[in-house]
């Protein structure tokens, strides 16, 4: 990569860090640390909801999916905007009435200490590992493109990370993520503006071609449990999804608990709801557009270079055979893309035939590519996730390919810092002053609090290093939530219904889990957004039925 690009990449790092750093003035208390005195305003707190969301894998693994798939992902947001009013109205008001500084408190208000123990541990467990992929997602990625090793990739993202959430708290942590999410969004439209110029055709044959190609279909109308991005998958299982991440996951409860009253609270979920589905499109359209330049402009064989240069090595002489198959293939690709862009209504379907006819040529031969370099190499491919990388440092402008992997690793950091605050707070509050040492300063627990988060960076990082074998980067992450989410959000449920008690929360939740693995295990088809269904299904059934002539327990 060009020297200036490692200017802008270096110089942004460095800033985040030194602001927040300063930020850590003014948190010298517990409150201050982890809830910044619950005076956030909605706007800064609903960009840090977003750019949580946001993270690398978004930027890596979505921009990849559009490419490779199209739109369709997009509608797993479907249910955001009905999951971002229920919460509106029953647990916003229902945690900040509560004067919590954890959603898991609110539990041991409700159904007693071990129901708020057993889901702090399963949120712990959870985003611990979560947040080791979060940081292997693109230290991975980086380790293949540069050729560095896993480990300094990974202390790239993490040590800055770790050492500003750790010293400046929530306060940190949230406006760097105001900062990151504004070049996130500046980085993704600068590409989008650089793809259309650098288009041979005009932006209406572009998205004539991708349409045709399926990489514009957004609607699926199917009902099939078996179908992973559906209408209805992402109505109904996309809204429990949504209503247990932003409702019951700590690294979200946390931002609308630090807003400065209800209100504000409730306004910064509605930002998410108005504006996440148009920025989701606005990633995948990056990755659709690439689809499209490379319909124009030679593509890699095979995207990612560290497989390539294994293939190569080993398989020298097979692999520059397909490698002429490939040229051949798209240069025909090209001259039918062109004819299809440019022709009259009397030949537009018989050349848009041609041109899928020949991109079916060009998928055939990658499709041999791909089971050669895992033959090779004895690792799954994960191509999608090298798709925009490549693109980035092979097409875009010096200084603007360093503004974008900037932007990758400055959405890593933001859902990093979120996800360590939110250890650390549930670490301290939920276990640490629960139950070793209640009556301590906040002196103490915000010396505890520090060396927390440091653990959990350091853990997170250790993860980091042994996952290496990911498949889509944004399927993993979702598929890996929705094993505890939808358990989790049936607690809360409960919770809510007057006649549950404590001992149907505390059978019901490891039912949901047992239910959701069961699921994956022997219905392996059913996609992963209906296992929130299932889970939340099952706590309220066998809570409701244990809770029934209980006292509370």
């Amino acid at each position: 990569m060009h020297p200036l690009n490692w200017v802008v990449v270096v110089g942004y790092v460095a800033y985040v860090v030194v602001d927040g750093v300063r930020r850590a003035k003014g948190t010298r208390e517990i409150e201050g640390y982890f809830l910044a005195n619950r005076s956030l305003p909605w706007w800064a707190v609903g960009l840090s909801v977003m750019a949580t969301q946001l993270s690398a894998v978004t930027m890596i693994g979505t921009t990849g999916q559009g490419a490779t798939d199209g739109l369709r992902f997009v509608q797993i947001y479907f249910g955001l905007p009905l999951a971002m009013v229920i919460l509106g109205v029953t647990l916003v008001p229902l945690l900040r009435g509560a004067g919590v500084y954890t959603a898991y408190e609110y539990l041991e208000q409700r159904f007693g200490p071990g129901t708020r123990s057993l889901t702090a541990f399963l949120f712990l467990l959870s985003r611990g590992a979560a947040c080791g992929t979060i940081i292997a997602a693109p230290g991975v990625v980086f380790s293949a493109v540069f050729g560095w090793p896993l480990e300094w990739c990974v202390a790239l993202i993490g040590v800055p990370t770790v050492a500003y959430t750790m010293l400046g708290g929530i306060q940190a942590v949230t406006w760097a993520d105001v900062k990151q999410m504004v070049l996130i969004v500046a980085s993704l439209t600068a590409v989008v503006v650089v793809l259309i110029v650098k288009m041979p055709v005009s932006p209406d044959d572009a998205l004539r071609l991708a349409g045709a190609a399926g990489r514009l279909k957004v609607f699926d109308l199917s009902f099939t449990v078996t179908e992973q991005y559906t209408l209805w998958s992402g109505l109904i299982g996309g809204t429990f999804l949504m209503l247990s991440y932003f409702g019951t996951d700590q690294s979200q409860v946390q931002r609308y608990l630090a807003a400065k009253s209800v209100g504000a609270a409730r306004n910064s979920l509605l930002m998410s709801a108005y504006w996440k589905i148009p920025l989701q499109a606005l990633v995948l359209l990056v990755g659709v557009l690439v689809f499209v330049h490379y319909q124009f402009k030679p593509q890699p064989l095979l995207y990612n270079p560290a497989h390539e240069a294994t293939v190569v090595r080993e398989r020298g002489a097979e692999y520059e055979a397909l490698q002429n198959r490939f040229g051949d293939a798209l240069a025909e690709r090209a001259a039918a893309a062109t004819r299809a862009a440019e022709a009259e209504d009397g030949t537009a379907r018989e050349t848009m035939e041609e041109f899928l006819s020949r991109e079916a040529a060009v998928q055939e031969i990658r499709a041999e590519a791909l089971g050669l370099a895992e033959e090779v190499t004895g690792e799954p491919s994960n191509d999608v996730n090298y798709v925009i990388p490549r693109f980035v440092l092979s097409e875009l402008p010096i200084g603007l390919s360093g503004l974008f992997i900037a932007a990758v690793i400055a959405a890593a950091m933001s859902s990093i810092s979120s996800e360590l605050n939110s250890l650390s707070t549930t670490s301290v509050v939920d276990f640490y002053r629960r139950w070793f040492r209640p009556r301590a300063d906040d002196a103490h627990y915000l010396a505890v609090s520090k060396w927390t988060t440091l653990f959990w960076g350091a853990f997170a990082c250790v993860v980091a290093t042994f996952i290496a074998d990911l498949g889509s980067l944004i399927e993993v992450v979702n598929r890996v939530g929705s094993l505890f989410y939808g358990s989790i959000l049936g607690v809360f449920l409960l919770a809510m219904v007057p006649r549950a008690r404590g001992v149907g929360a505390f059978a019901g939740l490891p039912a949901g889990m047992v239910a959701v693995a069961a699921t994956a295990y022997l219905a392996p088809d059913v996609a992963y957004l209906w296992h929130n269904v299932i889970g939340a299904a099952t706590v309220l059934g066998v809570g409701l039925v244990l809770s029934l002539g209980r006292g509370r327990a």
